[in-house]
């Protein structure tokens, strides 16, 4: 128990200190580009929180398969592993691709054009 005591109370230590100068500021936004912020924090959220999941499902779905193709079939392991590993790749650039679009989404400059 104690063991895992340290490294987190040095983790909420370093957020606190990393988080003091965002408290110091002041908020100048009016309240509609407030609203338009936080729906962009709340699809941003959405977004990769589905993706990741979905992804993480697709890659344990297919590694296991692949297990049990290989286990059927030992003789064609090194073609059914170098099929998943592709598959892998891509199912994870999608996931990536995801963050980016996050990324854009929350780092827009609300009311910069208004």
């Amino acid at each position: 128990m104690r063991k895992h005591l340290k490294p987190f109370g040095l983790l909420l230590f370093f957020l606190a200190i990393a988080s003091a100068p965002l408290l110091a500021q002041e908020t100048t936004l009016d309240e509609s580009r407030t609203s338009l912020f936080r729906l962009s924090l709340i699809v941003g959220g959405a977004i990769i929180t589905l993706t990741a999941s979905a992804g993480a499902f697709c890659q344990a779905k297919a590694v296991s398969s692949a297990c049990e193709g290989i286990s059927r079939n030992p003789g064609s392991g090194p073609i059914i592993r170098m099929l998943v590993i592709f598959g892998l790749v891509l199912i994870e650039t999608l996931v990536i691709y995801a963050l980016l679009i996050t990324i854009i989404i929350l780092m827009v400059q609300w009311g910069k054009y208004t």
